[in-house]
C-alpha cells in the first residue's frame, strides 16, 4: 500500500470511530447499556470472522500463539471496550473523547522516540504540546458538574488509551496482517457472551429493533472489522508512531457528527480545541516528514 492510501485507510479508519461516539451515544438514549453495545460489537464480528481464525489455524491463535492472541485481544478487544464503556457511566463522554485519544497519541510519539533512539524534530513535538492543548481545551469545557466517580471514569478513559496506544504497536512489531488481527481480537472477545447473557436481557425487549440492528452493524461491523482493517493496513505502511498521530481527529469528527445525529452543537471553547487539535496534527506530520524514525 501507498503512504498516500495508508494516510486515506488511517483516516477511514478515524471516520469510522469518530461517528461510533454519536452512534453509541444515541444507543445508550433508546435503552442499550455498555454491556449490550460490547456484546453487539464482538458478537458479531466474532461470529463473522471465525471462519477467518479457523482457517489460519484456531489451534495456534490463528498462528500467532497465544501470548500474543491474548495481549492483542486485551489491547483491541472487549477489555478496551468494557474500561471505555464503564468509563462513560461514571464521567462525561467528552473526557473519554479527549483522555483516551490523547493517551493513544502520547504512546505514540514515545514509541517512536525509543524506536529512533532520539527525540523527534521540534515541529513534532510542537504539534504534540498543540493537540494535547485542544484535548484540554475540549475536556474543560465539556466538563459540568464532577462527582465521586469522575476520577474513577478519567482512569479508566486512561486505562482505554493505554490498551489502544499499544495495539498498533503490537501490530507493527509482530508483523500482524490486518484481517487476522481483527479476527483474533474479535473472536477471543466472544468470552465475554456468555458473561453479558448471565445477566438480564429483559430490556432488549423495549428498544426498537431497528436501533439493535444498527448497533450489530455498526459496532460489529464496521468498528471492529473494517475499522481494525484499516487500522491495520495503515500500520504497516507508515509505522506505529505515525499513526497514532491520527487518533486525536476522533473527538473532532465525533463533535462533527453529533451535530445532526444528537443535535449537539460544539461550544466556542470546543471549536477551539477542535482546531488546535487538526493544527497539531498537521504540524505533527509534517515534523515525522523531516525525520523517519527506524521502527523496529
Amino acid at each position: 500500500m501507498s503512504p498516500r492510501l495508508a494516510v486515506l485507510a488511517i483516516l477511514g479508519a478515524m471516520v469510522i470511530f469518530g461517528a461510533n461516539f454519536a452512534v453509541t451515544r444515541l444507543g445508550t438514549q433508546y435503552g442499550l447499556t455498555p454491556g449490550d453495545l460490547a456484546a453487539a460489537r464482538f458478537g458479531v464480528a466474532g461470529l463473522l470472522l471465525l471462519p477467518v481464525f479457523v482457517r489460519h489455524d484456531a489451534v495456534t491463535c490463528a498462528g500467532l500463539g497465544w501470548r500474543r492472541g491474548i495481549l492483542l485481544a486485551v489491547t483491541g478487544g472487549v477489555v478496551m471496550t468494557l474500561c471505555m464503556n464503564t468509563g462513560l457511566k461514571l464521567a462525561p463522554a467528552v473526557h473519554g473523547a479527549a483522555l483516551g485519544p490523547g493517551t493513544v497519541t502520547t504512546v505514540g510519539v514515545l514509541y517512536g522516540v525509543f524506536a529512533a533512539r532520539g527525540m523527534p524534530p521540534f515541529l513534532t513535538v510542537l504539534g504534540l504540546v498543540t493537540i494535547l492543548a485542544g484535548l484540554a481545551t475540549i475536556a474543560i469545557a465539556g466538563s459540568s458538574a464532577g462527582g465521586s466517580n469522575v476520577l474513577l471514569g478519567d482512569l479508566l478513559f486512561f486505562t482505554t488509551g493505554l490498551l489502544w496506544g499499544f495495539y498498533p504497536i503490537l501490530l507493527h512489531r509482530w508483523r500482524i496482517g490486518p484481517i487476522v488481527s481483527a479476527a483474533v481480537v474479535a473472536v477471543l472477545s466472544l468470552v465475554y457472551l456468555p458473561v453479558w447473557l448471565a445477566g438480564s436481557v429483559s430490556h432488549l425487549a423495549a428498544v426498537p429493533l431497528w436501533m439493535i440492528i444498527l448497533q450489530c452493524f455498526y459496532q460489529g461491523v464496521l468498528n471492529s472489522i473494517v475499522g481494525l482493517w484499516l487500522w491495520g493496513h495503515a500500520v504497516r505502511t507508515l509505522g506505529a508512531s505515525r499513526t497514532q498521530l491520527f487518533p486525536p481527529l476522533i473527538p473532532v469528527l465525533g463533535a462533527l457528527f453529533a451535530i445532526p445525529v444528537l443535535g449537539e452543537v460544539p461550544g466556542p471553547a470546543q471549536w477551539l480545541g477542535l482546531v488546535l487539535i487538526v493544527g497539531g496534527i498537521v504540524a505533527s506530520l509534517f515534523g515525522m516528514r523531516l525525520r523517519r524514525p527506524a521502527e523496529h
